[in-house]
C-alpha cells in the first residue's frame, strides 16, 4: 500500500509539472463581414515575423488561437492582407478582439490586456500622425523650410506625448516598448543612434528590462539599442570637441552618469569599471539619511580595499546642505540639480527613493535593490 501511495503521489507530481509547463495564452475574437479571408496570427520577432497559425473565417468571422504562454513579454499581430492589429503578451491572459473587414486595423475593440488597449491608443495616434504629415507634405502653400518645419514641429510634439504618457510613466509596460518602434514612413521615431534625448527614452525601457526580465531577448537588446546609441553620441562629440580620439571611446554594460561631486570634480559612473559598485540613489534631507549612511559606511569601510566602491547620487534640492552632509565621507558623492525632474531617474526606472543598484567589475548591471534579500552576500559574491 505505500508503495502504490508513492506511486500516486509521483504521477500527481508529474501532473502538476506538467500541467505548469503547459501554461497557454488565448487571443479569441470576431471580424465582422470578413467571411472566406485568411487571418493569419504572426509572431512579431526580433529577426522578422513568423506565422503562428491561421484560420478561415466563417459567416460569424470567429477565430480563436491558444499558443504556449511566454516568459518575457511577446509580440504577436492578427492580419487580414495589409490590416494589422498588434497584439502583446505578458503571461497566460485571453484577449478578446471585435472588429470588421475592410477597416479591422484601426475600428476594432479590444478586452482582457491593458497593454493591448495602450498600444490600440498609440495605434492610433499614429495614424492620425500620419495624415497631418501627409497633409503638411502635400500643401502648396508652404515652402520647402516651412512644410519641413511643420513636420518637425508635429513629431516632436507627438514623441513628447508619446514619453510623458506612456513610457515614462511605466517603462516596464509592453505598450512602452511598442512605443519605441513606432515609425514614419520609414524613419523611427524614437532613434537612439542619432538623437541624444532618444537615447535616455530606450535606456529608461532598457533598465525596467534589465530588472523585470533580466534574461529577456527583449531586454538585452534594448540594452545594445541603448548603449550603442551611447557609444555613437559619444564619438559625435569627440568629434566636435576635437577633445579625444574616436578610437578611446569604449562600449560600456551600464547606462552612464556624467555628475559633478562635491569637491567640484565631474564623475563618470562608468569610469569605475574594474570595481563593484554600489550605485546609490539617495536624499540627504530625509528622516532616515542617517542610520542609511551608517549601513553604507559599514560596508564601504569592510570590502572598499577590496575593490568595493560607492557611487552616490543625491536628488536633494539644497546644493549646500548636500555639501555639508557629504564632506566627511569616503565614497563618490554627486548632485543631480534636477532633483525629482532627473532623466537619470527616468533611465534607471526610481520609483522611489532610496533605491540601488549592484555593477560588477565589467560595468554590468547585476541587481536592483528589489531582487536583493542580502547585500553583503551579493557583494562579496562579485568581489
Amino acid at each position: 500500500m505505500k508503495h502504490i501511495c508513492r506511486a500516486a503521489l509521483v504521477l500527481a507530481a508529474a501532473a502538476v509539472i506538467a500541467s505548469c509547463s503547459n501554461k497557454k495564452f488565448n487571443v479569441t475574437g470576431q471580424i465582422e463581414n470578413a467571411k472566406d479571408s485568411l487571418l493569419y496570427f504572426e509572431h512579431v520577432g526580433l529577426e522578422g515575423i513568423d506565422v503562428v497559425d491561421s484560420v478561415k473565417l466563417g459567416d460569424s468571422g470567429s477565430f480563436s488561437f491558444s499558443e504556449e504562454a511566454p516568459d518575457a513579454p511577446e509580440f504577436y499581430r492578427l492580419r487580414i492582407s495589409d490590416q494589422i492589429i498588434n497584439v502583446a503578451i505578458d503571461s497566460t491572459e485571453t484577449v478578446t478582439f471585435r472588429s470588421s473587414w475592410p477597416q479591422m486595423a484601426s475600428k476594432y475593440e479590444v478586452e482582457g490586456s491593458e497593454n493591448c488597449e495602450k498600444i490600440k491608443e498609440l495605434t492610433l495616434q499614429l495614424m492620425d500622425l500620419r495624415e497631418r504629415a501627409i497633409a503638411i507634405s502635400q500643401n502648396d502653400q508652404l515652402s520647402i523650410d516651412e512644410a519641413n518645419d511643420s513636420l518637425l514641429a508635429i513629431i516632436t510634439q507627438y514623441k513628447n506625448d508619446v514619453k510623458t504618457k506612456y513610457i515614462f510613466p511605466t517603462p516596464g509596460k509592453s505598450y512602452a516598448y511598442f512605443a519605441l518602434f513606432q515609425t514614419l514612413g520609414d524613419m523611427l521615431l524614437f532613434n537612439p543612434r542619432n538623437n541624444k534625448d532618444d537615447i535616455k527614452v530606450f535606456a529608461a525601457v532598457a533598465t525596467s528590462w534589465d530588472t523585470y526580465y533580466p534574461h529577456a531577448e527583449r531586454g538585452q537588446n534594448l540594452h545594445n539599442i541603448a548603449i550603442e546609441g551611447m557609444k555613437n553620441q559619444r564619438i559625435v562629440e569627440a568629434k566636435e570637441n576635437q577633445t579625444i580620439e574616436a578610437s578611446r571611446v569604449q562600449e560600456a554594460g551600464v547606462l552612464d552618469i556624467e555628475l559633478t561631486d562635491n569637491k567640484g570634480q565631474v564623475r563618470h559612473l562608468t569610469d569605475l569599471k574594474g570595481k563593484v559598485v554600489l550605485l546609490d540613489f539617495h536624499v540627504f534631507a530625509m528622516d532616515e539619511s542617517p542610520a542609511r549612511i551608517l549601513t553604507l559606511r559599514e560596508l564601504y569601510n569592510k570590502y572598499h580595499a577590496q575593490g568595493f566602491e560607492v557611487f552616490q547620487v543625491s536628488l536633494d534640492s539644497d546644493e549646500h546642505f548636500w555639501k555639508q552632509q557629504t564632506a566627511a565621507l569616503p565614497w563618490i558623492s554627486v548632485l543631480d540639480p534636477n532633483g525629482i525632474q532627473s532623466q537619470i531617474i527616468s533611465m534607471y526606472n526610481i520609483q522611489a527613493v532610496p533605491d540601488f543598484f549592484l555593477i560588477d567589475r565589467d560595468n554590468n548591471l547585476v541587481k536592483r535593490a528589489a531582487q536583493i534579500k542580502d547585500l553583503d552576500t551579493e557583494i562579496k559574491k562579485l568581489l
